[in-house]
């Protein structure tokens, strides 16, 4: 076995001339930048393969010209490809070795000493990837606002950005995270993403669930646009306060929503199916016979009729509804997670002035991203409560953490998690 050194302005260049010279079959033992890039000079990238001094020498093909900066990449990518591959055959040394000993009388056996070496090199084929990141990194710092971000932190950038979350607060917490990581972390792209989740969940404000004590109530109504889910968000709120939590209450329902027949006949089908109390609302007199009529429940939900955030006139009977009430009412903001950045901000602004205590949102099942909420909560400085997470009822509520929030930004939305209604 012999080792030959090749050296190109990108790892792409470096190995087309591998190629060119020793073949398909030359081993790529390791590939490593050895000059960075300056204002007047290229970089500059070595690889080092290994060569089978038994093996058929190889017959260089006719000189091509320089790759183009896509051929680098698709270069690169198949390369890597292709020794994945051989991965999935050699699994280990003893199995490279076996393989090579079965031709013996033309290929003689790798020394141990190499075998490990190629074991170790093989092992690092995730770098190579890396550095197709890195190829196309600095090309595109003027898109960061001129935030100096090594590449190293291509990874996480890329998934905050995907996320939906706000370009400002994306620029803001990176900045946070380069000043105050500490130097050790910042080489392993997994160590950077845990710090980063542990950055970003210290930033969500959360309302923890209150154990209500002996003699006390609780008055919780909802808020919100039209088709965002919180009639069966309050038909969950409901069974979970009821049935599911550690501490079972005596809850009572007030629907304030008389404008939609189908919405009065689905609470009070919820209502009958838990054995709940009831009373439907029109006008303020109404609101607080109907208080009075639950003052034996524990906690009182109180659902209201979807409003536009540009209907003022809904939204100031609302208001009434609160201002003529003697009782101490918690406003819930209800907003669907799919709602884009722009106008969750909007709907916020036009519910504010009823004095939001926390924020709830709904279908989690029917987006993709959430990085739009975590912008909001940053922004509002608003705490969230709880996650409607699909449409089965009582099931598929939670209630709110920021650990679940910030898996759902880089990771992904599952229902399948720890949190669910039941815990």
């Amino acid at each position: 076995m012999k080792f030959v050194t090749f050296t190109g302005e990108t790892p792409a260049e470096a190995l087309k001339k591998a190629q060119h010279e020793c073949g398909e079959d030359a081993y790529v033992m390791s590939t490593k930048q050895v000059k960075k890039k300056t204002m007047n000079s290229p970089a500059l990238y070595e690889i080092v393969v290994a060569l089978d001094e038994n093996a058929t020498p190889h017959k260089p093909s006719a000189p091509t010209e320089r790759p183009t900066r896509g051929e680098d990449v698709l270069l690169n990518i198949s390369e890597a490809a292709k020794q994945i591959s051989e991965i999935a055959k050699v699994t280990s040394a003893g199995a490279y070795a076996k393989e090579r000993k079965e031709d013996a009388a033309t290929k003689a056996s790798l020394p141990t000493e190499e075998l490990g070496q190629i074991k170790q090199e093989i092992n690092k084929l995730a770098d190579k990837i890396k550095l197709i990141q890195e190829m196309f990194w600095d090309e595109k710092a003027p898109m960061r606002g001129n935030l100096a971000i090594p590449p190293e932190f291509s990874q996480i950038y890329k998934l905050a950005g995907q996320s939906g979350m706000s370009k400002e607060h994306l620029g803001t917490i990176m900045r946070l995270t380069l000043e105050h990581m500490p130097s050790r972390m910042k080489s392993s792209s997994e160590t950077i993403k845990r710090y980063f989740q542990v950055l970003l969940r210290k930033m969500i404000p959360v309302r923890s669930e209150v154990v209500l004590s002996k003699g006390q109530q609780k008055i919780m109504m909802f808020v919100g646009p039209t088709g965002v889910g919180k009639t069966t968000t309050l038909a969950k709120l409901a069974a979970r306060y009821s049935y599911l939590s550690q501490q079972r209450y005596k809850v009572g329902v007030i629907t304030l929503d008389t404008y939609r027949i189908g919405a009065v006949e689905q609470l009070f089908q919820y209502a009958k199916m838990m054995r709940l109390p009831v009373e439907d609302v029109v006008d303020i007199g109404d609101f607080e016979n109907a208080l009075r009529a639950l003052g034996h429940c524990d906690i009182i939900l109180v659902d209201t009729v979807g409003s536009s955030q540009y209907d003022k006139e809904k939204l100031m009977k609302l208001d009434n509804f609160l201002k003529n009430s003697a009782a101490q009412i918690d406003v819930n903001l209800v907003v669907s997670a799919g709602t884009k950045l722009e106008d969750l901000k909007e709907i916020y602004s036009s519910f504010s002035f009823l004095d939001i205590d926390t924020l709830i949102f709904t279908k989690f099942d029917e987006t993709k991203v959430f990085g739009n909420i975590f912008s909001l909560i940053y922004e509002i400085d608003k705490p969230v409560s709880y996650f409607s997470i699909g449409q089965e009822v009582p099931d598929d509520l939670r209630t709110a953490s920021s650990e679940y929030l910030v898996e759902c930004m880089l990771d992904g939305f599952t229902k399948d998690t720890h949190g669910k209604s039941s815990k």
